[in-house]
Protein backbone atom coordinates (compact mmCIF):
# COMPACT_ATOMS: atom_id res chain seq x y z
CA UNK A 1 0.00 0.00 0.00
CA UNK A 2 1.28 3.50 -0.84
CA UNK A 3 2.17 6.26 2.17
CA UNK A 4 -0.83 7.85 0.28
CA UNK A 5 -3.23 5.34 0.42
CA UNK A 6 -5.58 6.87 3.62
CA UNK A 7 -6.07 9.85 1.02
CA UNK A 8 -6.60 8.90 -2.34
CA UNK A 9 -10.47 8.80 -2.91
CA UNK A 10 -10.84 11.86 -0.47
CA UNK A 11 -12.24 14.91 -1.74
CA UNK A 12 -9.40 17.85 -2.02
CA UNK A 13 -10.80 19.77 1.07
CA UNK A 14 -11.48 16.18 3.27
CA UNK A 15 -7.96 15.58 2.36
CA UNK A 16 -7.17 19.35 3.49
CA UNK A 17 -8.90 18.91 6.42
CA UNK A 18 -7.22 15.22 7.46
CA UNK A 19 -3.65 17.09 6.77
CA UNK A 20 -4.52 20.13 9.17
CA UNK A 21 -5.59 17.74 12.17
CA UNK A 22 -2.61 15.43 11.72
CA UNK A 23 -0.88 18.80 11.59
CA UNK A 24 -2.77 19.72 14.78
CA UNK A 25 -1.77 16.42 16.47
CA UNK A 26 1.55 16.74 15.89
CA UNK A 27 2.22 20.10 17.69
CA UNK A 28 2.67 22.12 14.70
CA UNK A 29 1.89 25.43 14.65
CA UNK A 30 0.11 26.75 11.82
CA UNK A 31 -1.66 23.25 11.03
CA UNK A 32 -4.79 25.10 8.64
CA UNK A 33 -2.46 27.78 6.53
CA UNK A 34 0.17 25.17 6.42
CA UNK A 35 -2.12 22.00 5.03
CA UNK A 36 -3.67 24.43 2.43
CA UNK A 37 -0.21 25.62 1.24
CA UNK A 38 0.70 21.77 1.19
CA UNK A 39 -2.07 20.26 -0.60
CA UNK A 40 -2.14 23.29 -2.66
CA UNK A 41 1.15 22.73 -3.74
CA UNK A 42 0.83 18.64 -4.82
CA UNK A 43 -1.92 19.38 -6.46
CA UNK A 44 -0.75 22.22 -8.30
CA UNK A 45 -3.69 24.92 -7.16
CA UNK A 46 -3.67 28.16 -5.73
CA UNK A 47 -5.89 29.13 -3.06
CA UNK A 48 -9.49 30.17 -5.66
CA UNK A 49 -8.51 26.61 -7.54
CA UNK A 50 -8.19 24.82 -4.16
CA UNK A 51 -12.25 25.94 -3.29
CA UNK A 52 -12.40 25.72 -7.17
CA UNK A 53 -12.03 22.29 -6.90
CA UNK A 54 -12.95 21.28 -3.18
CA UNK A 55 -15.47 18.74 -4.24
CA UNK A 56 -12.97 16.67 -6.68
CA UNK A 57 -11.43 13.24 -5.43
CA UNK A 58 -7.94 13.54 -4.58
CA UNK A 59 -5.83 10.58 -6.90
CA UNK A 60 -3.54 8.38 -6.10
CA UNK A 61 -0.34 9.79 -7.07
CA UNK A 62 -1.88 13.47 -5.58
CA UNK A 63 -2.13 11.46 -2.68
CA UNK A 64 1.07 10.32 -2.71
CA UNK A 65 2.92 13.74 -3.47
CA UNK A 66 0.80 14.86 0.07
CA UNK A 67 1.93 11.90 2.22
CA UNK A 68 5.67 13.04 1.34
CA UNK A 69 4.79 16.46 2.34
CA UNK A 70 3.05 15.52 4.81
CA UNK A 71 5.82 13.14 6.60
CA UNK A 72 8.20 16.12 6.04
CA UNK A 73 6.39 18.88 7.80
CA UNK A 74 5.32 16.54 10.57
CA UNK A 75 8.92 16.32 11.26
CA UNK A 76 9.00 20.18 12.13
CA UNK A 77 10.70 20.56 8.20
CA UNK A 78 9.72 24.31 7.19
CA UNK A 79 6.88 24.52 4.45
CA UNK A 80 9.05 26.86 2.39
CA UNK A 81 11.33 24.06 2.56
CA UNK A 82 9.18 21.53 0.97
CA UNK A 83 8.38 23.80 -1.25
CA UNK A 84 11.66 25.13 -2.23
CA UNK A 85 10.67 29.03 -2.20
CA UNK A 86 9.83 31.40 -0.01
CA UNK A 87 8.20 35.05 -0.67
CA UNK A 88 9.88 38.19 0.41
CA UNK A 89 9.57 41.83 0.05
CA UNK A 90 6.66 40.22 -2.85
CA UNK A 91 10.07 38.46 -4.01
CA UNK A 92 9.61 34.55 -5.13
CA UNK A 93 13.23 33.57 -3.71
CA UNK A 94 14.61 30.21 -4.21
CA UNK A 95 15.88 28.35 -1.29
CA UNK A 96 18.53 25.78 -0.84
CA UNK A 97 20.32 24.06 2.37
CA UNK A 98 22.94 26.56 2.75
CA UNK A 99 20.45 29.90 3.25
CA UNK A 100 17.53 31.06 5.69
CA UNK A 101 14.13 30.96 4.83
CA UNK A 102 13.97 34.90 4.34
CA UNK A 103 11.41 36.13 7.63
CA UNK A 104 9.27 38.52 7.99
CA UNK A 105 11.21 40.55 10.63
CA UNK A 106 14.16 40.91 8.11
CA UNK A 107 11.67 42.98 6.13
CA UNK A 108 12.82 45.62 8.43
CA UNK A 109 15.73 46.30 7.49
CA UNK A 110 15.14 46.31 3.82
CA UNK A 111 12.58 49.38 5.00
CA UNK A 112 14.90 50.93 7.52
CA UNK A 113 17.83 50.97 4.62
CA UNK A 114 15.18 52.48 1.97
CA UNK A 115 13.59 55.18 4.70
CA UNK A 116 18.07 56.05 4.98
CA UNK A 117 17.98 56.38 1.40
CA UNK A 118 14.68 58.40 0.14
CA UNK A 119 15.56 60.59 3.24
CA UNK A 120 18.88 61.69 1.76
CA UNK A 121 16.83 61.97 -1.72
CA UNK A 122 19.59 59.53 -3.62
CA UNK A 123 16.95 56.96 -4.18
CA UNK A 124 17.42 57.52 -7.91
CA UNK A 125 21.25 57.71 -8.04
CA UNK A 126 23.42 54.98 -8.88
CA UNK A 127 24.38 53.80 -5.47
CA UNK A 128 26.63 50.82 -4.83
CA UNK A 129 24.86 48.39 -2.14
CA UNK A 130 27.20 45.56 -0.57
CA UNK A 131 25.17 42.56 1.29
CA UNK A 132 27.92 41.09 3.64
CA UNK A 133 26.45 37.27 4.84
CA UNK A 134 23.87 37.69 1.22
CA UNK A 135 22.57 34.07 1.74
CA UNK A 136 19.56 33.69 -0.54
CA UNK A 137 20.62 37.28 -1.73
CA UNK A 138 17.01 38.54 0.20
CA UNK A 139 17.73 41.94 1.32
CA UNK A 140 19.93 42.90 -1.46
CA UNK A 141 17.61 42.07 -3.91
CA UNK A 142 14.97 43.16 -2.23
CA UNK A 143 16.49 46.26 -2.44
CA UNK A 144 17.82 46.26 -5.94
CA UNK A 145 13.73 45.92 -6.91
CA UNK A 146 13.47 49.34 -5.46
CA UNK A 147 16.41 51.37 -6.33
CA UNK A 148 16.24 51.15 -10.20
CA UNK A 149 19.95 53.08 -10.90
CA UNK A 150 21.77 51.29 -7.79
CA UNK A 151 24.19 48.57 -8.45
CA UNK A 152 24.85 45.64 -5.61
CA UNK A 153 27.42 42.97 -4.27
CA UNK A 154 26.42 39.79 -2.13
CA UNK A 155 28.90 38.24 -0.33
CA UNK A 156 28.99 34.81 1.57
CA UNK A 157 31.54 32.21 2.69
CA UNK A 158 29.06 29.45 1.16
CA UNK A 159 29.62 28.43 -2.13
CA UNK A 160 26.33 26.85 -2.22
CA UNK A 161 24.42 29.85 -1.13
CA UNK A 162 25.49 32.05 -3.83
CA UNK A 163 24.19 29.93 -6.37
CA UNK A 164 21.37 29.99 -5.03
CA UNK A 165 21.79 33.93 -4.70
CA UNK A 166 22.82 34.10 -8.36
CA UNK A 167 19.82 31.70 -9.44
CA UNK A 168 17.52 34.52 -7.76
CA UNK A 169 19.24 37.31 -9.32
CA UNK A 170 18.61 35.66 -12.91
CA UNK A 171 14.81 34.74 -12.27
CA UNK A 172 14.09 38.17 -10.86
CA UNK A 173 15.64 39.99 -13.53
CA UNK A 174 18.13 41.47 -11.78
CA UNK A 175 21.34 40.05 -12.48
CA UNK A 176 22.86 42.43 -14.71
CA UNK A 177 22.79 44.66 -11.94
CA UNK A 178 24.45 42.11 -8.79
CA UNK A 179 27.66 40.27 -8.61
CA UNK A 180 28.52 37.70 -5.57
CA UNK A 181 31.83 37.14 -4.14
CA UNK A 182 32.67 34.08 -2.19
CA UNK A 183 34.61 35.44 0.99
CA UNK A 184 34.77 35.92 4.68
CA UNK A 185 32.02 38.35 5.55
CA UNK A 186 33.64 41.78 3.73
CA UNK A 187 37.38 40.56 3.11
CA UNK A 188 37.22 40.48 -0.90
CA UNK A 189 35.07 43.90 -0.77
CA UNK A 190 36.81 47.15 -1.96
CA UNK A 191 34.97 50.38 -1.65
CA UNK A 192 33.20 52.62 -1.53
CA UNK A 193 29.56 51.86 -1.14
CA UNK A 194 26.97 54.01 -0.18
CA UNK A 195 25.32 51.52 1.93
CA UNK A 196 26.21 48.20 3.53
CA UNK A 197 23.32 45.67 4.78
CA UNK A 198 23.81 43.10 6.96
CA UNK A 199 21.40 40.38 8.57
CA UNK A 200 24.77 38.29 10.18
CA UNK A 201 24.58 35.21 12.46
CA UNK A 202 23.62 36.74 16.10
CA UNK A 203 22.55 33.72 18.18
CA UNK A 204 24.18 32.95 21.35
CA UNK A 205 25.98 29.72 20.66
CA UNK A 206 24.49 28.01 23.89
CA UNK A 207 20.77 28.54 23.13
CA UNK A 208 21.13 27.05 19.55
CA UNK A 209 20.14 23.49 20.96
CA UNK A 210 17.05 25.43 22.45
CA UNK A 211 15.36 26.95 18.92
CA UNK A 212 12.64 25.30 17.59
CA UNK A 213 13.04 22.29 15.59
CA UNK A 214 12.14 24.27 12.32
CA UNK A 215 15.16 26.52 12.86
CA UNK A 216 17.86 24.35 14.51
CA UNK A 217 17.21 21.24 12.45
CA UNK A 218 17.19 22.78 9.69
CA UNK A 219 18.66 26.57 9.10
CA UNK A 220 22.38 26.29 8.33
CA UNK A 221 24.18 26.70 11.33
CA UNK A 222 27.02 28.80 10.32
CA UNK A 223 23.92 31.31 9.83
CA UNK A 224 22.77 31.62 12.99
CA UNK A 225 25.87 30.58 15.53
CA UNK A 226 26.91 34.07 16.72
CA UNK A 227 29.57 32.80 19.37
CA UNK A 228 29.47 32.79 23.13
CA UNK A 229 27.74 36.63 23.29
CA UNK A 230 25.80 36.10 19.94
CA UNK A 231 28.38 39.11 18.63
CA UNK A 232 31.03 38.02 17.01
CA UNK A 233 30.20 38.95 13.63
CA UNK A 234 29.41 42.28 14.41
CA UNK A 235 32.87 42.86 16.20
CA UNK A 236 34.19 41.54 12.82
CA UNK A 237 32.25 43.18 10.02
CA UNK A 238 31.31 46.72 11.93
CA UNK A 239 35.43 47.97 11.25
CA UNK A 240 35.28 46.31 7.82
CA UNK A 241 32.26 47.34 6.69
CA UNK A 242 33.19 51.69 8.55
CA UNK A 243 36.28 51.29 6.16
CA UNK A 244 34.21 50.24 2.93
CA UNK A 245 31.67 53.11 3.32
CA UNK A 246 31.91 56.35 1.29
CA UNK A 247 31.56 59.73 3.21
CA UNK A 248 27.75 59.67 4.44
CA UNK A 249 27.41 56.01 3.59
CA UNK A 250 24.57 53.99 5.53
CA UNK A 251 25.40 50.74 7.50
CA UNK A 252 22.38 48.47 8.57
CA UNK A 253 22.45 45.65 10.41
CA UNK A 254 19.92 42.85 11.67
CA UNK A 255 19.84 41.98 15.18
CA UNK A 256 18.17 39.85 17.55
CA UNK A 257 16.18 40.77 20.85
CA UNK A 258 18.50 42.36 23.10
CA UNK A 259 21.40 43.20 21.13
CA UNK A 260 20.68 46.72 19.58
CA UNK A 261 23.12 48.76 22.28
CA UNK A 262 25.70 46.58 21.91
CA UNK A 263 25.79 46.88 18.23
CA UNK A 264 24.93 50.64 18.62
CA UNK A 265 28.11 50.69 20.92
CA UNK A 266 30.26 48.83 18.46
CA UNK A 267 29.54 51.14 15.22
CA UNK A 268 30.63 53.99 17.62
CA UNK A 269 33.26 52.43 17.98
CA UNK A 270 33.71 52.30 14.90
CA UNK A 271 32.92 55.89 14.05
CA UNK A 272 29.85 55.94 12.61
CA UNK A 273 26.61 58.03 13.79
CA UNK A 274 23.35 57.02 14.92
CA UNK A 275 21.19 59.68 13.83
CA UNK A 276 17.90 56.99 14.01
CA UNK A 277 16.75 55.13 16.61
CA UNK A 278 16.83 51.25 16.31
CA UNK A 279 13.83 50.16 14.20
CA UNK A 280 10.99 47.95 15.62
CA UNK A 281 9.57 45.05 13.97
CA UNK A 282 5.78 44.15 13.77
CA UNK A 283 6.70 42.34 17.23
CA UNK A 284 7.78 45.34 18.40
CA UNK A 285 11.75 44.42 19.07
CA UNK A 286 14.44 46.20 17.83
CA UNK A 287 15.68 44.47 14.65
CA UNK A 288 17.35 47.32 12.61
CA UNK A 289 20.29 49.40 13.77
CA UNK A 290 21.59 52.22 11.64
CA UNK A 291 24.93 54.23 11.49
CA UNK A 292 26.08 56.43 9.25
CA UNK A 293 29.85 57.58 8.41
CA UNK A 294 30.33 61.21 8.20
CA UNK A 295 31.10 63.67 5.29
CA UNK A 296 34.37 65.16 4.81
Amino acid sequence: MSAGAPLAGLTVEAARRALATQFKAGGIDSPELDARLLIGAALALDHTGLAVQAARPVTADEADIIASFAQRRLAHEPVARILGHKEFWGLDLRLSDATLVPRPDTETIVAAALEMIRADSAAAKPLRIADIGTGSGAILLALLSELPAATGIGTDISESALATACLNAQRLGLADRTSFIQCSYAAALTGPFDLIVSNPPYIRSAEIAGLDRDVRDYDPRLALDGGADGLDAYRAITPQAASLLAPQGVLVFEVGQGQSADVSALMRQAGLTLSHPPRADLGGIHRAVMGRKAAI
